[in-house]
């Protein structure tokens, strides 16, 4: 389908394969979302015009088609030399994708499926076309900042469309079958799954003002769960019904456009075959589809082994994709998604949302009760120890035998959780020792573009007269950066006098200035006045940007450990933490970094030997900048 090729500089090795594709003929999940963003990334956003309107931070059909047909993406990764440990190397592998311009409109109406992007003047149409005008989804923007922040690529163009555009704060990963990339259904699962779907309360659209919501207000309300009504039926005394009144009802589309929206499920099919495993689970029942009888109508069907018992789940589920099915969710669907307990502890259990943290709580229920029939067959729910859980010593010292979590350990929890580490700068800022968390924070940034770097362009005709091959120069550039960087870090927290001067240990600032001395001594044969300009900081290798790393590494420490013991005592009693953490109680975030794909242990059919997983990823970008258009600082709230 689409010819991948891929050189590794220092062996100038290369390769050539076709992307991996389903039955249904899509490129794999992981190939699809690197290939967009790596587009993206290569792609000039701009304001385009059609039918006499402007779209800013979009792009055309020509400009996609162009790039993808000769796509570079270099990415370099620094580490010792195998020869030599006290020396760095750098490793830089270009990867290449080649395609046709049909082949690449293809790759971009699988993009539109996936509900990455979405015609800017059309936002209804569903089809990719030859001369449209298109814009970055709030999923595509999600999948773009942790490409960008995993690979270590300069943003900086691509700033305007973050900061202007609404962002899927959370999106919920469906661990797929490594061989065929199809999603892992199990009991877990479908739990996380539909209990996101629905959301912590039911969802019903507030009434319609005279002003219409922004795209912020639209989106924020939809990431709740789906869109709920309530749906009449008529009375029919021929047939001696009564009218009946069905709560907590939705469109068949709009279930399907929610999956799409917030879900990394690709296309309305996968979509539909997850809404037919709710019905199949008994959380979802049909309530009318009032179509013509010409209307032609799609039904999806899945299947799966009879359960014994008492369970509401079925030998098969399936569910209508057409523009007038009503659904409604069962009261097992109500029990499942715990509306009458979303107030209950912040401490109370809830599904394992990342493949790594399965505990020894497998066999409990999604209740807490044991399991049985099929649930103790196939159905493994798992628990993750909440953020709640892990500030509380009680539960550490339970787990660790008496020993109680460190400040430090509770400090570094805080710090992985977005809305935490935001109200912890807040609280840092009102008490004039910002400078700390700051530090920190842009020190960690530099330790993760060092290590790795990434760039993303559409390949040129190289001239004759080139000797560096892009992937070169990209890193050329990125190494001037990444000094640059290292010495702002410097001369802002660091230098004697500073504007944001730390209060650090003596030795720890001897140390630094004597390792700097001994470097500019070396390099200009000056010695060091504690002041480091462009041209001095020109002159340093990779191999002494590390040596500076692991000085500000060691500073890091000295920071956290001063904000553990200083700060934090006092940050815990605030009443916007603990706002926030009896909001965030049910620990449904994870807050390490994940990956879009797993390898399950087992190929489908093995019954309780396949084990799937869902997991949520979190925008830091859409979280922190929610967080500071909050207009009740008392009230904290995540979407």
């Amino acid at each position: 389908m689409v010819s991948v090729d891929q050189a590794e500089q220092s062996a100038q090795a290369s390769s050539s394969h076709m992307m991996k594709t389903t039955k249904r003929g899509r490129p794999f999940l992981k190939d699809t979302l690197d290939l967009f963003a790596t587009l993206i990334v290569s792609l000039n956003l701009t304001t385009h015009k059609q039918y006499f309107r402007t779209f800013p931070n979009s792009f055309s059909t020509d400009e996609a088609a162009a790039n993808l047909a000769s796509l570079k993406f270099s990415q370099s990764n620094r580490g010792p030399d195998p020869r030599d440990k006290s020396r760095i190397v750098t490793t830089t592998t270009t990867t290449t994708f080649s395609m046709t311009r049909d082949m690449a409109k293809a790759m971009c109406q699988h993009f539109m499926d996936a509900r990455l992007i979405e015609n800017a003047a059309d936002l209804g149409s569903n089809l990719f076309k030859d001369r449209g005008t298109y814009v970055l989804t709030p999923k595509g923007l999600h999948v773009l900042e942790r490409f960008i922040s995993k690979n270590g690529m300069n943003s900086d163009h691509l700033q305007p469309v973050f900061a202007s555009q609404p962002i899927c704060i959370k999106l919920l990963h469906l661990e797929r079958r490594s061989a065929d990339d199809e999603i892992i259904v199990t009991q877990s699962v479908i739990t996380a799954l539909f209990r996101r779907f629905v959301g912590r309360q039911p969802n019903y659209p507030a009434q319609l003002s005279t002003n219409p919501p922004d795209a912020f207000q639209e989106y924020h309300e939809r990431s709740k769960g789906v869109p709920l009504m309530d749906v009449q039926e008529r009375a029919q005394p021929l047939l001696g019904k009564a009218m009946v009144m069905h709560k907590h009802c939705f469109a068949a589309v709009s279930a399907l456009e929610w999956l799409c929206d917030f879900t990394s499920v690709v296309g309305r099919e996968e979509a539909a075959e997850m809404a037919a495993q709710f019905v199949r689970f008994g959380l979802i029942t049909l309530v009318s589809d009032k179509r013509k009888n010409n209307d032609s109508a799609i039904i999806f069907t899945v299947r799966g082994s009879t359960p014994g018992g008492n369970s509401p789940v079925s030998q098969h589920g399936e569910f209508r994709c057409t523009a007038k099915a009503i659904y409604r969710i069962t009261d097992e669907g109500k029990r499942l998604a715990q509306w009458d307990e979303a107030t209950a502890s912040p401490l109370s259990s809830t599904v394992n949302l990342h493949h790594t943290e399965r505990s020894s709580l497998e066999s409990e229920s999604i209740n807490g009760t044991p399991k049985t029939g099929i649930e103790a067959a196939d159905a493994k729910i798992h628990r993750r120890i909440s953020m709640a859980e892990k500030l509380n010593s009680s539960h550490e010292a339970a787990e660790k035998k008496g020993n109680v979590k460190s400040n430090t350990d509770r400090l570094k929890y805080i710090l992985e959780e977005p809305s935490y580490r935001a109200l912890f700068r807040d609280f840092l800022k009102a008490n004039f020792c910002e400078e700390n968390l700051a530090f920190w924070m842009d020190v960690e940034d530099f330790k993760r573009k060092f290590n790795t770097t990434s760039s993303a362009q559409a390949a040129v005709p190289a001239r004759s007269s080139s000797k560096a091959t892009p992937g070169q120069a990209a890193m050329e550039r990125h190494h001037e950066a990444l000094i640059q960087t290292a010495f702002q870090i410097y001369n802002k927290y660091l230098a004697p006098s500073s504007q944001n001067e730390l209060n650090i240990d003596h030795g720890l600032r001897l140390d630094l200035a004597n390792y700097l001395g001994e470097v500019m001594v070396g390099l200009h044969g000056k010695s060091f006045d504690g002041q480091v300009d462009a041209t001095q900081a020109g002159s340093f290798n990779a191999t002494q940007l590390q040596v500076l790393i692991k000085l500000y590494t060691r500073i890091q420490t000295h920071v956290l450990r001063l904000m553990a013991m200083d700060s934090l005592p006092k940050f815990i009693k605030t009443q916007r933490f603990l706002d926030a953490r009896q909001f965030l109680g049910e620990g449904d975030v994870p807050g390490d970094d994940v990956h879009f794909l797993t390898s399950p242990p087992a190929p489908p059919g093995l019954g309780s030997e396949e084990t799937g997983g869902a997991y949520i990823t979190v925008s830091l970008k859409g979280s922190e900048r929610e967080h500071r258009s909050r207009d009740m600082p008392g009230s904290p709230h995540v979407s």
